[in-house]
């Protein structure tokens, strides 16, 4: 179905806001950056900014990659295990990003893991993540979302992921989604303290 001419310039107003905050946020911070900045910048009134976003936080945590994250997800073969599912669903989609989209996305995580008023905010999501993953693995694997299983590999998979973000941000120039990667393997490998495998030879 293609997306009709209002919907596309709606899109494409929320990219240039989200541009022009990022750019904001990066150059000055993000506790320095006033929404009307951020409105000016993007040439929209402060009242448009709040018609595509709640506040500035939500400006840094909006990410349209998560539905094609799910859909490389649930299109992964029965026999490859959720861990593995969602390794491989995040590699094929971040491998298609273009440079400056996967620049952008790396800098936003660190952005978060590296100022306070953001790390917070996640932390209040922790439940409804947990959640979220437990749906997308129960659906797959035939379970109930609250089984206790469901719910514990949910829980570990967001605690990797999440180290893998304070990982990044705490060494510049390392690549995001490499570490996510790793770090992803390292949990299907039922995380051993000699990791990686190369320290067993």
């Amino acid at each position: 179905m293609s997306i009709g001419l209002r919907e596309r310039k709606k899109l494409k107003t929320r990219a240039a806001i989200q541009k022009e905050a990022m750019r904001l946020f990066l150059d000055k911070g993000f506790d320095e950056t006033t929404i009307e900045e951020i409105a000016d910048a993007a040439e929209i009134s402060p009242s448009t900014f709040f018609n595509y976003f709640p506040s500035k936080e939500a400006v840094v945590f909006q990410d349209d990659l998560d539905p094609l994250i799910l859909e490389a997800f649930n299109a992964q073969p029965p026999e490859v295990n959720p861990i593995a599912a969602l390794r491989i669903a995040m590699h094929q989609v971040f491998g298609k990003l273009p440079d400056d989209v996967l620049a952008l996305t790396n800098e936003r995580m660190k952005l978060v893991i590296s100022t306070p008023a953001l790390r917070a905010a996640p932390l209040n999501e922790f439940a409804q993540l947990i959640d979220q993953i437990a749906d997308l693995i129960a659906h797959r694997e035939g379970r109930d979302p609250k089984d206790f299983a469901v719910r514990n590999l949910s829980g570990a998979l967001l605690g990797v992921l999440i180290s893998s973000y304070f990982n990044a941000a705490e060494s510049p120039g390392v690549d995001l989604f490499e570490v996510i990667e790793q770090s992803m393997r390292h949990l299907e490998a039922g995380l051993p303290l000699d990791w990686p495998p190369e320290k067993r030879r």
